[in-house]
Formats: structure tokens, sequence, C-alpha cells
């Protein structure tokens, strides 16, 4: 039996990572280090790891890096003043607050607060509508899907005509990887968990992207053979193994490609957040 090719996102993310070093390099030749700012509000485990291996990271390129730490009962206007403050600090290129936030803070108007021109999450209304317009010039895009999209050239699958159905409807991923296959010219659909029969609707796609957040929602009978498969989830089982939202042993017997999980998709969100950042960085001298 032929097995699915596996998409390997840690070794890509490498690569996208080593041609990101060069480019700081050349940018800290022109007395430009770019600068990455990351809000942490609040003591969750995971984010506290996530925000640290993104400092690392940034540091490791040759970054300027900042850490914004704050307690879980800090006020809305206390993140606002940080925001205002990153803002106008002009050796900062990319802010980023890290979810989830705690419930007296608005995550909207938190996203809304960040200058356009440094979102590098690419969840600022002013960037979402350039996406969705599928305007040109330079804007920053969500990072997951950019990262996937990143993903899917590397490894030549096409876009044109394809169907491609997306599950979960996120800001974070399943929006804006709508509005990018759109732009890409493939057919779109995206279902939520409120969708009628949602195996009728995945079994029609060339490409299935699932971002649910719940393990192993996707079962084999679920894929059209010869699908790629995109799994953005990433959670623990009963054995605290980590798993995707995609039984990966039956799918891969059918897919055309599949990601891991680990190191699939996560390696490339945060590749592509260093990449964008040296964007973010170069945009910033362009637009003086």
């Amino acid at each position: 039996m032929k097995m699915a090719i596996v998409i390997d996102g840690k070794k890509l993310a490498k690569q996208i990572n080593a041609r990101t070093q060069q480019q700081v390099t050349e940018l800290v030749e022109q007395k430009i280090q770019p600068g990455i700012a990351v809000i942490l509000v609040g003591e969750d485990p995971a984010s506290k790891m996530y925000t640290r291996s993104k400092q690392r990271k940034a540091e490791t390129l040759g970054m300027k890096s900042i850490l914004k730490e704050f307690p879980q009962d800090t006020s809305e206007q206390t993140v606002l003043n940080a925001i205002k403050e990153l803002n106008e600090d002009a050796s900062i290129h990319a802010i980023l607050v890290q979810a989830p936030l705690p419930p007296q803070i608005d995550a909207d108007m938190v996203t809304s607060a960040i200058v356009p021109s440094k979102d590098v999450d690419g969840f600022h209304p002013q960037n979402l509508g350039r996406l969705y317009a599928n305007q040109h010039g330079n804007y920053p895009v969500a990072c997951t899907p950019k990262g996937i999209m990143t993903m899917l050239a590397a490894y030549q699958v096409p876009l044109t005509g394809q169907h491609a159905v997306i599950v979960g409807r996120s800001i974070l991923v399943g929006k804006p990887m709508a509005a990018l296959l759109m732009n890409a010219d493939a057919t779109v659909s995206v279902a939520g968990h409120h969708t009628k029969d949602l195996a009728a609707l995945t079994q029609q796609a060339d490409i299935l992207i699932v971002a649910t957040g719940i393990g192993h929602l996707i079962k084999a009978e679920f894929v059209k053979p010869g699908a790629v498969v995109i799994d953005v989830g990433i959670e623990h089982d009963q054995d605290g193994k980590l798993i995707g939202d995609v039984d990966f042993d039956a799918v891969e017997k059918l897919a055309r490609a599949i990601t891991p999980v680990p190191g699939g998709v996560g390696p490339m969100t945060i590749a592509t957040l260093m990449q964008q950042t040296v964007e973010l960085a170069k945009w910033s001298q362009l637009n003086g």
C-alpha cells in the first residue's frame, strides 16, 4: 500500500529560518535590527512556553526581542498603554499579544490598538480587509495560514481550481486561510462544528485543512483518497501523547500528502512569524 508523503514542517522551517537569519545579517549591516515585542498577560503555562520559544528564536536569528509580562489581573488600559509605547518605539517592527487574554481584557480592542504596520499576527481589521480584498502591496498576514501556503508551494500542491475544505472558522486560521486560498484561485468551503454531515463535505476536498482543537475529529472515512491533508490541531490524548485533529495513522494510508503532529504546521508558524518580522522591518524603511 502506498503511504502519503509526510510533509516535513521542521525541515522546511529550518530552511526559512536560515534565509531569515541571512536577511537579518544584511539588515544589521545597514544599521537596521529587526525588533519584535511579545506581550503576555497571565500565567497560562502553554502561553508562557510559546512566548519564551518565540523570544529565544528571535534572539537566535539576531533580532531584538522584548517580552512584556503582566499578571492575570492586569487592566485593559495597562495593556493598551504598553501597546501605545511599542507603537511609538522605532526599534520595534512587530508586536504580538499572546492569546488567550484574561476575561477583563477585550481581545478585539487590543488587536485594533496595534498599528497595522506592526501587526505581525495579521489580525488587525485593516490587514484582514486588505487580505480579503486581495490588495497588492505590503501588509502582514496571519502566520499559520501564511506558513501553510509556503508549505503547499514547497510541496508543489496545485491550488487553481482545486476544492479546498477548511474545518474551523477562527480568525487565527480558518478565515485568513480561506482568503489566501480564494486569492490563489481555489474553490473554498469553510465548515464549523455546526456543519451538517461534515464527512460528506470533507470527502469532496482535494485539500483538507483542519483547525478545530478536537483530537482525531477527522477519521479515514472523512477523507477523499489522494487528498492533501493539513492538520493544524495540537492536543494531548488520555496518555498525554501529542495528537492532532486528524487520525494520522488511518488517514496516512489514503492521503497523497499529510502533515504530522508534532513537526508539521507548528514549526512553520514560528518560522513565518520570524520571516514576517523581517518583512515588517524592511517595509518600515520603504514607508519611511
